[in-house]
């Protein structure tokens, strides 16, 4: 935890939730019909923790050397956006892995689920409303955010949300619920499922600077390979979260993947095991962030270790 005592991350995760916060609920503002905006409202202001637009917005901090002499507010204009739509596009697949068709969850940060809420169609609508809007976000008026950016931040966002992304991974998830995967097959699966977006959140950040600088490719291959075992880690913590924890605790029902037979880190390693295995890839995504050469680094490990040791 030592990267969340020697960095002041309540008061950076404060002022960037903040702004976060502030920012969605600017661009998601009321409007008819009403059942639509509250079912987004409800899914996507409702809570959570945000990993999402704060990996984003720690990879921007980290790249902003990269910026020149001046400040660039074009760019954290970009960043800023970045994050919403990030947490837009994962609000809008929690709505749909929770239906009944998926994994028929009732349960979600606490709170009901969009489709117990509101409705089966409903739930349907706000989920592609949402994502839809993330790609409205990223995409202002030029005089905002260069359309060069934009072209980069939508490249990237698409790529995690589609086949080589959640949308495939959960694919094949649902292919794989009975069978026994091997560990390879495991983590293919939540490389895209979870950890597509995970990596997308880092990509989108980064990609909110000056470009044409030299070091700029080999620092963002370094960040990559961070958001990519990061990723991992976070789902062989959700699989230990979801044998350990409590609804309560938890926000969400535990025990599905059992219940529901779906291969998991647990089942492959058993509990302790799991738990070291993800020890093991935080400790090599900080050693990517060091070897990265980056100054501005200590949002992003600090980020790491909340990963691993969060209790929901």
């Amino acid at each position: 935890m030592s990267e969340l005592q020697s960095f002041d991350w309540s008061g950076w995760s404060e002022h960037e939730l903040k702004r976060v916060d502030l920012a969605m609920q600017q661009w998601l503002k009321p409007f008819e019909p009403q059942a639509l905006y509250e079912s987004m409202s409800h899914a996507l202001l409702g809570g959570g923790k945000r990993l999402r637009p704060l990996l984003c917005l720690a990879a921007r901090e980290a790249m902003r050397e990269f910026d020149g002499a001046k400040p660039r507010a074009d760019l954290e204009q970009a960043a800023l956006r970045a994050a919403c739509a990030l947490e837009m596009v994962h609000a809008y697949s929690l709505v749909h892995d929770d239906m009944p068709c998926m994994d028929n969850d009732v349960l979600r940060r606490g709170l009901p689920t969009v489709h117990v809420k509101f409705g089966e169609s409903m739930a349907l609508l706000c989920g592609d409303a949402l994502q839809t809007l993330a790609f409205e976000v990223i995409t202002p008026e030029p005089q905002e955010v260069s359309e060069a950016i934009q072209a980069r931040l939508c490249r990237i966002l698409s790529r995690a949300a589609g086949l080589q992304g959640m949308c495939g991974g959960q694919a094949i998830d649902l292919s794989s619920v009975g069978l026994r995967l091997t560990q390879a097959q495991l983590e293919l699966m939540h490389a895209k499922k979870t950890g597509a977006l995970l990596r997308a959140s880092v990509l989108m950040g980064a990609a909110c600077s000056h470009l044409e600088d030299s070091r700029w490719q080999s620092c963002a291959q370094f960040l990559t390979t961070f958001a990519e075992k990061l990723g991992l880690a976070f789902q062989v913590i959700d699989d230990v979260l979801d044998v350990v924890s409590d609804a309560k605790t938890l926000g969400k029902t535990p025990g599905k993947d059992a219940l529901n037979d779906k291969p998991n880190f647990v089942a492959l390693l058993g509990l302790e095991g799991a738990r070291d295995y993800a020890m093991g890839l935080y400790d090599e995504a900080l050693d990517q962030l060091s070897q990265s050469g980056l100054k501005q680094t200590q949002a992003l490990g600090a980020l790491a270790a909340l990963v691993v040791h969060r209790k929901s």
